[in-house]
């Protein structure tokens, strides 16, 4: 047997083979040099009028304080006109040549307030001019002029912007000087690039520990925040336990006592009547049921892991035990169905049946010894529903029991849902009216 080994075709370096971690890092290194000190380098970045409500500016008195606001500006001024002087003064003839080495070593650091990546570079390039217009190379390549223009760029540009920049800078800083020894010789020249190079390392490790407890701080603050809004969520998440422990004790206190007496109520009675003890029975039964959805619907407030029950549902096929209730409760209602019934999606099943029986609700409620009517209207488009009541009749003896208002809203918010239309309000006959239109996309109109 012959084994035939296959190489690769792809040529090294190429292709989406895996790197090493030394060539991931290099290659981030140089990304984040091309990101931080040449894309844009001269791009407008001026310098931001600093806030006027700091620690140390809230002791100054009012009228100071607008002066504090310029107090950043006034500090470059005065460092370049500093760099001016030692530019023009330092190992240079009087004459137009000093006036014009100052210059060089003043713009830069001017140019930090609204190109501090550009004022870098221009630093870096203010060197050997400076350098060239001197009449005396006794400190190279840093001339007392560009000793101080370049410490004051870095500086400057290291507060303005991130600690990764401030290395990079140091970095080039490092990599000139040492060239400029290579080249020219350490015997030829006397070379001040150590001087410069501990200087501004000194000065910029302390800026970075600047920008990091700055950051740092801000962090803490914003995790602060975040913390405080848990905390608040979670407070009131309690309250609302709090309020349905509340709420259930008292509630389902009441309706057990209600079921039990109501169960009870009939012994109580020598021969009662057969009425009165379906009367009883149905109070018993809507107070049972009631509790188990006070207890089903506390459970959701209750519970953050709440899961949902896997009984199913109301739909509007259980209607019939529904209005054999309300009956029994003392209000005549018909239903009339219309259309070809059919199966509906299960949210407009559960909406038209809680509908249909909030509206008979509000008329147990709002008017006793009234008549209710029921039509459903099953139509192409979606599922008509109407449930109007009578007026009260004057011969009454039961008064209207108000409510809470929200019956009306919460049919509202379950039509909403589904974008149908609704319709609530007084008849001309004195009555009540809800009509409902609840849309039901058929499955070719989905399909489309």
């Amino acid at each position: 047997m012959t084994e035939t080994t296959q190489m690769p075709t792809t040529p090294p370096g190429e292709g989406g083979g895996p790197r090493s971690p030394e060539y991931r890092l290099a290659l981030n290194a140089l990304s984040g040099l091309r990101e931080d000190l040449f894309h844009e380098a001269f791009a407008y970045r001026p310098l931001p009028r600093p806030a006027t409500d700091g620690p140390l500016a809230r002791r100054l008195p009012a009228r100071m304080r607008s002066y504090a606001a310029r107090l950043p500006y006034a500090a470059v001024a005065a460092v370049a006109l500093l760099c001016f002087y030692g530019g023009a003064t330092g190992g240079v003839t009087d004459g137009p040549l000093g006036l014009l080495s100052g210059l060089v070593c003043a713009v830069p650091v001017l140019a930090t307030l609204v190109r501090p990546i550009g004022a870098f570079w221009m630093s870096m390039a203010a060197t050997p001019v400076v350098a060239l217009l001197g009449s005396s190379w006794g400190d190279w390549p840093w001339m007392p002029g560009a000793f101080m223009c370049h410490t004051a760029v870095l500086v400057i540009v290291a507060i303005r912007t991130r600690p990764r920049t401030a290395v990079w800078m140091w970095a080039l800083t490092a990599a000139y000087g040492f060239l400029n020894e290579s080249f020219w010789g350490a015997g030829r020249y006397s070379t001040n690039s150590a001087p410069l190079l501990v200087l501004t390392a000194f000065a910029l490790l302390l800026i970075s520990v600047w920008h990091i407890r700055r950051d740092a701080r801000q962090q803490v603050t914003a995790q602060q925040t975040v913390t405080a809004q848990e905390r608040s969520r979670r407070t009131l998440l309690e309250e609302r336990t709090t309020i349905a422990r509340e709420l259930h004790d008292v509630v389902a206190h009441h309706m057990s006592v209600v079921a039990i007496q109501a169960e009870a109520a009939p012994y109580r009675v020598e021969n009662p009547p057969e009425e009165l003890e379906r009367a009883f029975a149905t109070i018993r039964e809507n107070a049972v049921a009631a509790l188990t959805e006070l207890r089903r619907v506390l459970g959701v407030v209750r519970a953050e892991d709440y899961e949902a029950p896997d009984a199913p549902q109301p739909t509007l096929a259980d209607l019939d035990p529904l209005l054999a209730n309300v009956r029994e409760a003392g209000l005549a209602v018909d239903k009339a169905v219309t259309g070809a019934v059919r199966e509906l999606p299960p949210g407009v099943e559960l909406s038209a049946y809680r509908i249909v029986q909030e509206a008979l609700s509000n008329s147990l409620r709002h008017a006793p010894g009234a008549t209710a009517r029921v039509e459903i209207s099953y139509v192409l488009g979606g599922l008509g529903l109407r449930i109007v009541n009578t007026a009260i009749p004057h011969n009454t003896l039961v008064k209207p029991s108000p409510g809470a208002g929200h019956g009306v809203t919460g049919m509202r918010e379950r039509v909403s849902m589904l974008n149908g239309e609704m319709t609530a309000g007084p008849t001309d006959e004195g009555g009540y009216e809800v009509a409902v239109f609840l849309p039901v996309t058929t499955p070719s109109e989905g399909d489309a």
